[in-house]
């Protein structure tokens, strides 16, 4: 993969974020054990993994929370380290948990980070009232926080992250908690992030939202990125799309196995529980040879289908276990969750 940084056409370098073999040691812990990254410009870059994968940590070297052990970053193309003060005026981050004042209304947390960012009255006013809107929070504008649901302060902390719209926003796990209505909103905010100029780097444990919303995806595990790659090209590591057939009569189900295997040329196997047989699709041009020798044998199917991988697949294969099993029992010891709360670039 290039190492260097081009200049797109625009100005702005192709990569927004280049890491290269980034370390982090805590005690004994090797939290992040040389993660290299590229994201670019103009794009959503999920980095996928479970709690304690050093998500959080990584996040927080790049953003300039925390110095690298070892290794190297940049931000368009700007040196964390010796350029941390340029980094700064170019990034967003929102970290895990909301960080406001929940004693103050939204629409006062809003225009005090105006303010502390350097907006004047009017215009912390007027960019306070545009992000009440675009969050769907304006008929809660003048409600104390401590009446917000989960998923309102999450959103009133992105909101207070794009104050200054940054070309590159952080969000660390931006829908933990929210309910699936709340988070689907949360989701089609950050694709109009991205459509009106900005680079989004996204840390998840959910593996649908990877799926939905990530141009390219880094798998991490124990430290270490372990693939990269679009959605369909981790998938495609792992294996081939799989048909699934459920005929009418559940008697049928090992004829059609034998069929399946006679036509296909693969191995099927069947589930005696939900009567459905299911086999690796190598050549879709045969299926249609399937059915014609199903219906010519009077086997009539209730269901058929095709299915991808699914990043869990990838992930299972990948590390030996999947991303709720160790979400469940471990937290992020590579990275306290406060490093990130309160952080405003």
């Amino acid at each position: 993969m290039t190492t260097t940084p081009h200049t797109a056409i625009t100005g702005q370098p192709d990569w927004a974020v280049e890491a290269d073999g980034l370390v982090k040691v805590f005690g004994q812990h090797r939290a992040v054990d040389g993660v290299d990254l590229r994201v670019a410009t103009g794009s959503v870059y999920g980095v996928l993994g479970p709690n304690g994968a050093g998500k959080t940590t990584t996040i927080s070297m790049l953003a300039t929370l925390l110095r690298p052990d070892a290794g190297r970053a940049r931000i368009f193309g700007h040196d964390v380290q010796r350029e941390s003060q340029v980094v700064r005026q170019l990034i967003g981050v929102t970290g895990q948990y909301a960080s406001v004042d929940e004693t103050l209304s939204g629409q006062e947390n809003l225009m005090l980070f105006s303010r502390l960012l350097g907006l004047g009255p009017r215009d912390a006013k007027r960019k306070t009232a545009e992000l009440l809107e675009e969050f769907g929070l304006t008929d809660a504008a003048k409600r104390p926080l401590k009446h917000f649901s989960g998923g309102m302060r999450r959103r009133l902390d992105l909101a207070a992250s794009l104050i200054a719209q940054p070309p590159l926003i952080f969000l660390d796990e931006p829908t933990t908690g929210l309910d699936p209505r709340t988070r689907a909103q949360m989701w089609d905010t950050i694709r109009r992030l991205v459509a009106t100029g900005s680079t989004v780097l996204l840390t998840t444990q959910y593996l649908d939202e990877a799926d939905q919303l990530a141009d390219r995806i880094a798998v991490i595990d124990r430290g270490r990125v372990v693939a990269e790659g679009t959605a369909d090209e981790l998938k495609g590591s792992v294996g081939t799309a799989s048909l699934h057939l459920r005929p009418v009569d559940a008697a049928d189900v090992d004829d059609v196995r034998v069929a399946v295997e006679r036509v296909l040329g693969v191995a099927a196997t069947v589930s005696p529980e939900a009567a459905r047989v299911t086999a690796p699709m190598r050549d879709a041009d045969l299926v249609a040879d399937l059915l014609v020798t199903l219906r010519d044998a009077g086997i009539h199917l209730a269901e058929m289908s095709v299915q991808k991988p699914t990043l869990d697949e990838v992930f299972l294969t990948l590390t030996g276990h999947g991303v709720e099993d160790e979400a469940s029992d471990a937290s992020d010891a590579s990275q306290p969750d406060h490093e990130l709360e309160g952080s405003r670039a």
